[in-house]
């Protein structure tokens, strides 16, 4: 059996993010994952977006980690050579029966300390993006666009500078506290024992279900999964936008919005797809080519001029949504949930539920949070 000071459940952006500022406070850290290498789900299939923090509840974890995540993430860019653009991004009503939504959305963010939002009538919208059409919308200067890639690399070379490391092909059969911490069974390649004196649970999709497997929670089970997929279509042609088009928000998304990647190719996602199943194993990440009829009619709400037959399958990805107890089937929570001692009186332990959309954008930020909750 190895002994080491912490161990954090996950490779994705959040898990290395964690791993980084563990190693970087003095622990022996270790991230283990279960694929064959780092940010395989979630952390890969999202829309490469830095976040303002607009659209959260004022006073929730996503509101406060995503406007200190961004800062921290745009800072960290700059210093450690991490690809990135800030171009901004555009909300857009289509109608005006959509002005009062817009206005809401600006509230909104002004109680979430975004204060450059700039309201714009449709001729300057025009002015702006002459391909688009809206009564009216908000700038976001401070939205970006990232290589997620990038960024998983360099948090993971930050996590080894300080002395951690990465084992992939390693999954978390189980595990249980002891009077030294917490000892993980690891299977894989090379099974092993190994007791850790903190574990953070950031397993994304798996998470829920690696928090059953901890027998010091199983009086308080954690909350069940709901799994919304995302689909994405990429534009089969040039751009004609240099910033990000986003609709009025719906309900389990942001609308069908066009994002941009660092070479400036569009693609348009992610849609909602609620998954009938709850295990991640047996999702199917492929995507229908008939859901595109749907995507011509959203996208065509603020770029009329959308050609037919541009639209071309992309990629999906999978929100980790949450049911907690006493909600219906069909109602899911919309906050981060980060579970320390102080919630499940196991010391040592911190647990990441529901970390979806801006989980890449509050990354730095959330790692920070589970610090302190530990130390």
């Amino acid at each position: 059996m190895e002994k080491i000071d912490a161990c954090v459940i996950g490779a994705g952006v959040v898990g290395l993010a964690v791993g980084r500022m563990l190693a970087m406070a003095g622990l022996e850290t270790i991230v283990v994952d279960r694929a064959d290498a780092i940010g395989t789900a979630t952390s890969s299939r999202n829309s490469e977006v830095i976040h303002a923090g607009i659209y959260y509840d004022a006073g929730s974890l996503k509101a406060r980690l995503c406007v200190d995540g961004k800062a921290m993430l745009y800072d960290y860019c700059e210093t450690h050579g991490v690809p990135y653009r800030r171009c901004g991004k555009l909300i857009v009503a289509a109608d005006d029966s959509q002005s009062a939504a817009l206005q809401r959305l600006q509230q909104r963010a002004m109680a979430n300390r975004v204060t450059d939002l700039q309201w714009l009538e449709a001729p300057a919208l025009r002015e702006l993006e002459p391909e688009l059409r809206a009564t009216a919308g908000l700038l976001s200067p401070s939205t970006g666009i990232i290589d997620s890639h990038g960024l998983m690399l360099s948090l993971q070379g930050g996590l080894e500078v300080h002395g951690g490391a990465v084992a992939l092909r390693s999954p978390v059969l189980a595990m249980r506290q002891t009077s030294d911490g917490h000892l993980l069974q690891i299977g894989g390649d090379h099974p092993i024992e190994l007791c850790a004196r903190y574990v953070v649970n950031s397993a994304g999709l798996w998470a829920p279900a690696l928090a059953r497997r901890i027998d010091a929670l199983q009086a308080a089970p954690p909350p069940r999964p709901r799994l919304a997929k995302g689909n994405y279509f990429s534009l089969a042609r040039r751009s004609p936008f240099s910033r990000l088009i986003y609709p009025i928000p719906q309900p389990g998304g942001l609308g069908v919005h066009l994002t941009l990647d660092l070479a400036g190719q569009a693609r348009f996602g992610p849609d909602v797809q609620w998954l009938d199943g709850d295990d991640p194993d047996q999702i199917d990440y492929r995507v229908d080519p008939a859901r595109a009829e749907r995507f011509y009619a959203e996208i065509r709400r603020y770029w009329p001029a959308l050609p037919d037959g541009v639209l071309q399958p992309d990629y999906s990805g999978v929100r980790p949504k949450l049911r907690l107890a006493g909600e219906t089937d069909d109602s899911v929570t919309h906050d981060f949930i980060i579970d320390g001692p102080a919630v499940h009186r196991v010391p040592g332990l911190v647990n990441l539920f529901g970390i979806e959309s801006p989980g890449l954008t509050a990354c730095l930020a959330i790692a920070e949070e589970v610090r302190q909750q530990l130390l």
